[in-house]
């Protein structure tokens, strides 16, 4: 029941009058209309039948809806746990994991999370341009997105993670007009990403445990999305310069386990909002940026297993509301007064496999004696101390602008 009461919610908000919400039957009923009565009905998966009649050209949407629905059902070619058996008939509203809305009533949503499907997808879903959600974590799809689906226009989540999806990435996802959140992790897309990814107005971006690679596309910092996970990909290069320069809301970004190189780039420090960021287990080099210093909201900071160096600010370690801290398996040198301090509280702060002197857990002397990217140059603001976060932008569009080719 509480998925059911979920959806109720999500789909009460696409209705812009009053709602009052009734639980009865197989689902959840939404009545709306004026607090007097009179109002429409809407049935949520449950083929509730106790409202209004629907007019005739409401049920002309769910007689449309019936045909693509048989369509992928007959691309599905195992159902384990047998929840295609309830799609049948034309009562598309009584169809396990199809939710209709109203006043109509119409489909407004697939929800067949954890249903362990094996199948594919079909062109003629394009046809429920009413649908918001589509949601299919968890099952045994493959192929790829159709590009029909360019039509469902109304679509604002396409969640088709953990399936067996493949191919280049789904270019059709950009040409879905109202999409905010994208999911394609743990299937085995490949090749590069667009660039239009991050320029479309999405709030969520998943794209990690796939097998996308080559560089970081340059406009990466523009996306409006608040969270982006890359990770466990096969990413290299380097995490671009003018990473940070849009000033974007992002609070999460996970970068983990790819194959980039190079600096951490300064503009790191223009997402105010960032409480997550984790480049673990790359080969990332130099000197930590001063900028890290401006992430005021940053809880999450994992810089594990690459090959920083240099010494670990006082800058960094006094952040404060940062809860986990790792700079593990790197080939930092000094540790600030305030870094002494985190390392002798109870978990969340590892400083292990460093070239710290004095300090226990750390590399063998001899592989401190070079240390990786020793010669690069990153860039970095000339400007005097103590650092201005507010001043950051200008110097930085300077800065970037001057090591443009």
């Amino acid at each position: 029941m509480g998925m059911f009461w979920l959806l109720a919610f999500i789909l009460w908000q696409i209705i812009p009058t009053q709602a009052a919400i009734t639980v009865g039957g197989g689902g959840v009923g939404i009545n709306i209309g004026n607090a007097g009565g009179g109002g429409a009905g809407v049935w949520i998966g449950g083929g509730i039948n106790n409202g209004p009649t629907p007019s005739s050209p409401s049920v002309s949407k769910l007689t449309t809806a019936y045909t693509p629905l048989q369509a992928w059902k007959s691309a599905i070619t195992d159902d384990p746990l047998g929840i295609l058996k309830t799609w049948v008939g034309s009562d598309v509203c009584s169809y396990k994991g199809v939710f209709c809305a109203g006043p109509g009533p119409f489909v407004a949503g697939i929800d067949l999370n954890h249903a362990n499907l094996q199948g594919s997808l079909v062109k003629e879903l394009s046809v429920l341009t009413d649908i918001s959600i589509l949601h299919l974590n968890s099952n045994r799809f493959s192929g790829t997105v159709p590009d029909t689906f360019k039509d469902l226009s109304s679509l604002q989540e396409l969640e088709i993670s953990n399936n067996r999806f493949s191919g280049p990435f789904p270019a059709v996802t950009l040409y879905i007009p109202n999409l905010v959140y994208l999911d394609l992790r743990f299937n085995s897309f490949s090749g590069p990403v667009p660039e239009d990814l991050f320029n479309k107005r999405l709030d969520a971006i998943f794209l990690n445990n796939n097998q996308f690679e080559g560089e970081l596309p340059q406009n990466l910092g523009n996306s409006p999305a608040s969270v982006i996970n890359l990770a466990n990909n096969i990413f290299s290069g380097n995490i671009p310069a003018s990473f940070g320069i849009a000033s974007s809301k992002l609070k999460e970004i996970l970068l983990l386990n790819n194959q980039l190189t190079g600096c951490i780039p300064q503009g790191i420090g223009l997402f105010s909002e960032m409480q997550v960021f984790d480049v673990s287990h790359n080969s990332l080099m130099g000197h930590l940026p001063d900028t890290i210093s401006c992430l005021s909201d940053i809880e999450v900071l994992n810089l594990a297993h690459n090959k920083l160096s240099g010494v670990l600010p006082d800058l960094v370690c006094s952040l404060g509301s940062l809860m986990n801290l790792s700079v593990a398996y790197n080939f930092f040198s000094g540790f600030s007064q305030e870094c002494s301090k985190l390392s002798f509280r109870k978990g969340g702060f590892d400083f292990s496999l460093n070239c710290l002197p004095g300090r226990d857990m750390q590399r063998p002397q001899p592989e401190c004696l070079v240390i990786p990217g020793g010669g690069l140059s990153c860039l970095r603001i000339p400007s005097a101390r103590p650092l201005v976060c507010g001043a950051l932008l200008g110097n930085l569009e300077v800065n970037v602008t001057s090591t443009s080719p």
